[in-house]
């Protein structure tokens, strides 16, 4: 399913990215939700650990092949992207585009309805609870924590799609952790009838107050990834020091295949 965005995507790491900022990326998913028809188009927010992921993950692959809209995560990947003479627009965060869309449905009175799925039991409840309060225009008409490994059962998958059917949600937003959640919606993308999904890991999360977020000295120097790594060690240290090794020989091989490219288009 490719959508075109607002500008033309940039091909980068393997992956066709929309050069899109906060605002822009608000106003297309509004514009997707006001649209009449039921086509759920997806979103996914790649930062580090999805690039390195991209590489070599086939079923990652086809979901940046499948989404509908492409949008930097991570500072890093931007600050590579300039390395490399390719200009992004700055970072469109999951954690911060969900608020950024409930606050432009609340200044514009504009009524969102929204499922959230993911997170422990209880989160997505108390996250309810709080959009309720801070944004009286969004609707949370229905949350599920899914038990581990549903993604594995069909059975139980379909019947997840059928749930978040019933509830008339116009927006999805899936916070089962990456890469399971782009995985799930790519394969369960043509049995919803939401009308934009966002793949947007621990948000439901922070909006519950379940996880702190970095605070922003550190989120406006490209630091929230260490704040992250050293609020649960166990289940990223690894992760974060695998993406250390490997992003910075993703960052030279772009730079040989651009410099290989431009001398070949030079030859031409």
């Amino acid at each position: 399913m490719m959508i075109q965005s607002l500008k033309k995507r940039i091909r980068l790491f393997g992956a066709d990215i929309d050069p899109l900022n906060m605002q822009e990326t608000v106003n297309l998913v509004h514009a997707w939700i006001a649209q009449p028809q039921k086509q759920c188009r997806f979103v996914v927010t790649p930062n580090v650990d999805h690039i390195v992921k991209l590489q070599t993950d086939k079923g990652l692959q086809k979901a940046y092949t499948d989404a509908a809209l492409i949008v930097t995560d991570g500072k890093p990947v931007v600050w590579a992207a300039s390395l490399l003479g390719v200009d992004l627009p700055g970072t469109v965060p999951g954690s911060d585009l969900v608020p950024a869309l409930f606050e432009h449905a609340q200044n514009n009175q504009q009524p969102l309805t929204v499922f959230l799925l993911g997170a422990m039991p209880g989160v997505a409840d108390r996250a309810k609870d709080i959009i309720h309060t801070t944004w009286p225009m969004v609707k949370v008409v229905g949350t599920l924590s899914p038990d581990f490994g549903f993604e594995k059962k069909p059975d139980i998958s379909k019947a997840i799609c059928e749930t978040v059917n019933a509830s008339g949600a116009d927006l999805l937003v899936l916070g089962l952790g990456a890469p399971k959640q782009e995985l799930w919606i790519t394969q369960y993308a043509s049995e919803i009838s939401v009308k934009v999904a966002l793949c947007v890991g621990a948000t439901i999360d922070f909006i519950a107050g379940e996880k702190a977020r970095a605070p922003l000295w550190m989120q406006r120097i490209g630091l929230e990834w260490l704040h992250r790594m050293l609020s649960e060690p166990k289940r990223l240290a690894k992760r974060y020091i695998v993406d250390a090794i490997i992003f910075p020989k993703l960052i030279f091989n772009e730079w040989l295949l651009r410099r290989q490219s431009s001398k070949s288009n030079l030859i031409d």
